[in-house]
């Protein structure tokens, strides 16, 4: 027994002395010939046909990192406070103020002066110019100046117009809304409204102060030959469309005028009261309003008519409420521009200093104002001595400062 595990142990011991590597009888296949020319494996072989060979293993070669594409930039996201937080009071306050341009030749020196956000031009300015002459006013007015101003004009079509009534702009005055709709239907309206955005811009404008909104059926009433004329749905078309085409155009548009004349009396002339219930106005007057609000309208000029169903005791441009209704019933979060506060409505019940406050207190964000002069000094007194908040004018600031860069006027 002893003599027999001595033989096993001296066998064992001859073959791992002795005999060749395991992996040196092994014939190379496809697909370890594949692998090495993979460079996953590689053979090298001492003797021809397959005889004898011994195995080198090498490491996988790395494959070279393919380049990273480059980065998408995120757009940066305007920030009107960015600007505000460098505003000294003054030009705060100029902001809110879309002004009646006084005359031309000293229009460029009260826009620096008083900081402000925007002009509205009328037939004085426009019916002794050229095309010419009035372009190159406007590019003087908006020269250097560090945010540049709106330009308006009320160039509604039919009796306002301040250009196409004078020759020199258009062979012909642009028709009323009414007539165009009578006339040619809603394409009609819309081809007119083209060539009108064209002159527009040709000239320097930024903003035509329409359409109206108005639904006026009494033919004997104030707003009858500026309205369209037709029911909720219709003008509710036309405004949306209208609404519409001016972004197309890059021009801006203000609906006008909230919650709507209906029959009432002209503001300019006295006091308006409406007596409609609050749902009349909202299935009939505040179609229209609805219609260009939901296809991005960026501003709303408000009438000074009383709204007993929302508020007895203030005009319109005056009352938090119905200021409050347009912002928080009806989801309007863009800018709110005041009619004219030289008109009668207004002056006939209030100073020209107290209507102003009276409408930031309400929440309006730009003061359209005959007498900026006076309601600027006003609205800045009173931030100096903090009966106005600099939060409230940042606010509206920053409204309308949006407006102008959605209208390429501030890069």
């Amino acid at each position: 027994m002893k003599k027999a595990f001595i033989l096993l142990f001296a066998v064992i011991a001859f073959i791992l002395i002795f005999h060749e590597p395991i992996m040196g009888n092994i014939p190379l296949n496809e697909s370890t010939e594949a692998s090495s020319s993979a460079g996953e494996v590689s053979l090298s072989e001492d003797s021809e046909n397959n005889k004898e060979s011994s195995v080198i293993l090498t490491p996988a070669a790395t494959p070279a990192p393919s380049a990273l594409p480059e980065p998408t930039p995120t757009p940066e996201v305007f920030d009107p406070y960015k600007i505000i937080s460098t505003m000294s009071d003054e030009e705060l306050v100029g902001q809110l103020f879309l002004a009646r341009c006084p005359e031309l030749k000293d229009a460029k020196e009260k826009a620096d002066k008083y900081h402000l956000g925007g002009y509205v031009l009328f037939g004085n300015h426009t019916k002794n110019e050229t095309k010419e002459s009035l372009s190159e006013y406007i590019a003087d007015i908006q020269r250097d100046l560090p945010i540049p101003m709106f330009i308006a004009v009320d160039e509604e079509g039919g009796s306002v117009t301040r250009l196409s009534r004078y020759s020199q702009y258009r062979s012909e005055n642009f028709p009323s809304p009414r007539y165009l709709y009578n006339k040619g239907g809603m394409d009609l309206i819309l081809a007119t409204e083209k060539e009108k955005c064209a002159l527009l811009k040709e000239l320097g404008f930024n903003l035509n102060l329409a359409p109206v909104c108005d639904i006026t059926t009494d033919k004997n009433a104030f707003m009858y030959s500026r309205s369209l004329g037709e029911n909720p749905e219709i003008t509710a078309e036309y405004i949306k469309e209208t609404v519409l085409l001016y972004k197309s155009e890059n021009l801006g548009a203000a609906l006008k005028h909230f919650p709507g004349y209906g029959n009432n009396r002209d503001t300019h002339t006295g006091i308006a009261v409406d007596n409609k219930t609050l749902d009349e106005l909202i299935t009939k007057d505040l179609v229209p309003f609805f219609s260009g609000i939901n296809n991005g309208a960026q501003t709303i000029l408000v009438s000074h008519t009383f709204i007993n169903s929302i508020d007895e005791n203030l005009p319109a441009t005056l009352s938090p409420e119905v200021i409050g209704f347009l912002r928080n019933e009806m989801n309007f979060d863009g800018v709110i521009i005041t009619d004219d506060l030289y008109m009668q409505a207004i002056t006939d019940l209030y100073g020209a200093s107290e209507s102003a406050l009276m409408a930031i207190d309400a929440g309006c964000d730009l003061l359209c104002s005959t007498e900026f002069e006076i309601q600027y000094e006003a609205v800045l007194n009173a931030l100096k001595e903090g009966r106005i908040k600099r939060r409230c004018l940042e606010e509206s600031a920053a409204r309308v400062l949006i407006w102008k860069h959605k209208l390429g006027l501030i890069n």
